[in-house]
């Protein structure tokens, strides 16, 4: 028999997880194809069940067991039966029942078909659904993400029961700049302030605040780069966090896609962009033809000039920036692929392919005078002897001394530079945050204007 989704098994299928993550349409749709079913003081399942399929508990009691040795017991009201029960594949335990209990049998495929399908109906922020005075704001965040929402299930079970919380008290150091990323971090409850320098002895700008749901600290773990930001604790804070070693395998590996060359120019061909994350500098000297220049630092700012419904495929240097430049496209619901190794990767498998600097008529023209001048300079000096040697050695002085000046001019225009990026990006976080505040209040006004409707009806 389907479900309601409004009746009372409804309601409590609705926080399953990732079943929270569906918007209304797909959630009742998947409510109209499965049944609740009922078991009494018998097996869920056994060990070594290899029943793709994933259990959840409904209602009543389930003892999860190996050898006859009690692992754990799953109450339906408690936070573990949120989650599928024992999910790998094939079965490490039995699963059973303690009295009468009823349960679901979800196929994963349907499940991860339906994630999908919502994930790309809605190119908008997506709203969940969200029961009165639910406490765990932070896990709807998190699966709102549209990188969780592209997780298999049982990887978005691990994440959740493996997050470990810490603490930090108000005006404590959370992440330094320079630092050795390690942890990916969520804000279960509190603010943060991020703050950069742009070089050492710079004053610090502030970037942006984060609050309660936002996450924090990929870049590094996916780039292999120090922390380039400082992030303290504006007030008691309490984290969930994810170790390195984790995020790559559970988070990043399922996430992040990467093509070859030849997979390149046929993506290129079915109309994606191909956006080169390396500094201006690196991309002038080098870079594949009919590529976009965004460095990966001023990313964040161009977001909005991209367009969800165009695949992007990124290229750096080596493939580590890519990494984290694809994994931010992605949290903005941009599908991204990644040229695998980069520049240097592509050097190396495809030598036969020439990546030219860009020359221009003028700068052919500036070299072939210098050529000539050079040569007549030659010519004349020869003539001279000794005198033309002493001119010679004077114009190079001149000459080191004015580039001493273009370099230090250049270093501090590249510093200027980067606070202007630096106030670019605080202003462009600073935005979403007021569109974010703008989305919550829109949602307070509905729910107010609905309240009073009922009160002049009434």
């Amino acid at each position: 028999m389907a479900i309601d989704g409004n009746s009372e098994d409804g309601l409590v299928i609705r926080k399953l997880i990732p079943l929270a993550t569906l918007p209304g349409a797909q959630f009742n749709a998947l409510c109209a194809e499965i049944t609740v079913e009922e078991i009494q003081d018998g097996f869920l399942f056994k060990k070594d069940d290899i029943s793709p399929e994933l259990v959840y508990l409904i209602t009543g009691e389930v003892t999860l067991q190996a050898a006859g040795l009690v692992v754990e017991v799953i109450a339906a009201n408690s936070d573990s039966a949120k989650f599928a029960l024992a999910h790998q594949i094939p079965r490490k335990i039995d699963a059973v029942a303690n009295g009468r209990v009823r349960f679901l049998r979800l196929n994963a495929d349907i499940i991860n078909n339906s994630l999908s399908l919502a994930y790309k109906e809605d190119n908008s922020y997506m709203v969940i659904d969200e029961t009165e005075g639910d406490s765990n704001d932070w896990m709807t965040a998190l699966l709102r993400s549209p990188i969780f929402q592209r997780l298999p299930p049982a990887n978005l079970q691990k994440i959740l029961m493996t997050l470990e919380a810490v603490h930090f008290k108000t005006g404590e150091t959370i992440i330094e700049q320079g630092s050795v990323g390690d942890y990916y971090y969520l804000i279960k409850n509190g603010q943060c302030l991020l703050t950069r320098k742009p070089t050492p002895n710079a004053k610090e700008i502030k970037l942006a605040q984060l609050t309660n749901g936002d996450t924090f600290g990929e870049d590094a773990l996916l780039s292999g780069a120090p922390r380039n930001v400082t992030i303290t604790a504006l007030t008691d804070i309490v984290l969930l966090r994810l170790d390195k070693q984790q995020f790559i395998s559970l988070i990043k590996e399922p996430s992040l896609k990467f093509v070859d060359y030849e997979g390149v120019q046929e993506t290129i061909k079915k109309g994606a962009l191909l956006l080169d994350v390396r500094t201006p500098d690196e991309y002038e000297n080098h870079h594949l033809e009919g590529s976009m220049n965004a460095p990966f630092f001023s990313l964040r700012m161009q977001l909005k000039t991209l367009s969800p419904e165009k695949p992007v495929v990124v290229v750096c240097q080596d493939g580590k920036v890519s990494e984290a430049a694809a994994f931010l496209l992605l949290r903005n619901k941009i599908d991204a692929m990644i040229l695998r190794n980069g520049m240097e990767g592509l050097a190396a498998s495809t030598p036969s392919l020439e990546i030219k600097p860009d020359i221009t008529p003028e700068t052919e023209n500036k070299a072939s005078s210098f050529n000539h001048s050079k040569s007549e300079n030659v010519a004349e000096n020869s003539d001279r002897k000794q005198p033309a040697n002493n001119s010679a050695t004077v114009a190079t002085n001149i000459l080191e001394d004015q580039l001493r000046v273009l370099k230090l001019e250049n270093e501090t225009l590249k510093n200027a530079n980067q606070q202007l990026n630096d106030k670019c990006m605080k202003l462009e976080f600073d935005k979403q945050h007021a569109e974010k505040q703008c989305r919550i209040l829109h949602k307070q006004m509905e729910k107010l204007t609905q309240v009073l409707d009922k009160l002049k009806g009434g």
